[in-house]
C-alpha cells in the first residue's frame, strides 16, 4: 500500500473494535481472527481514527498528549502497519487482503507494541 497522505481520512474496517481490558488493564484491537494486544499510544491513535479526522488532526490532537518531534510520522508508521494487516480503510480504498499464510498472525494475543 502506498504511503498514508497527511490529508487521509483512516477509519478501521468493519468488525475491527478497540476495548479496554479493565481486569488485566490492556488495551486490545478486537479482529475477527483474534485480538491484537494494543500499548496505550496504539490505542490512542486508533480511538481517533473514525473516517472525519485527518492524519494531521489525529496527529495534532495527540500532540496534546504526547511529547514528540515526529508525532505525523509516527501516526504515520502505525496506521501503515495497520492497514498493511487489512484491518484499516483509508479514503474508502478497501485493505488489501492478507495471504492465507499470514492469516495465522492474527492470533489471540498477538502484540502489537
Amino acid at each position: 500500500m502506498s504511503t498514508i497522505e497527511n490529508h487521509a481520512r483512516p477509519r478501521l474496517v468493519r468488525g475491527v473494535r478497540l476495548r479496554w481490558d479493565d481486569l488485566r488493564k490492556l488495551h486490545w484491537l478486537l479482529i475477527p481472527e483474534g485480538a491484537l494486544q494494543l500499548n496505550s499510544t496504539a490505542a490512542a491513535i486508533l480511538a481517533l481514527c473514525n473516517g472525519e479526522r485527518t492524519l494531521n488532526a489525529i496527529a495534532a490532537e495527540l500532540q496534546k498528549q504526547y511529547q514528540g518531534e515526529n508525532v505525523v510520522e509516527d501516526v504515520r508508521h502505525l496506521l501503515s502497519r495497520i492497514s498493511k494487516r487489512g484491518l484499516l480503510i483509508v479514503e474508502g480504498i478497501e485493505p488489501e487482503p492478507l495471504p492465507p499464510t499470514e492469516k495465522s498472525n492474527f492470533s489471540s494475543g498477538a502484540d502489537l507494541n
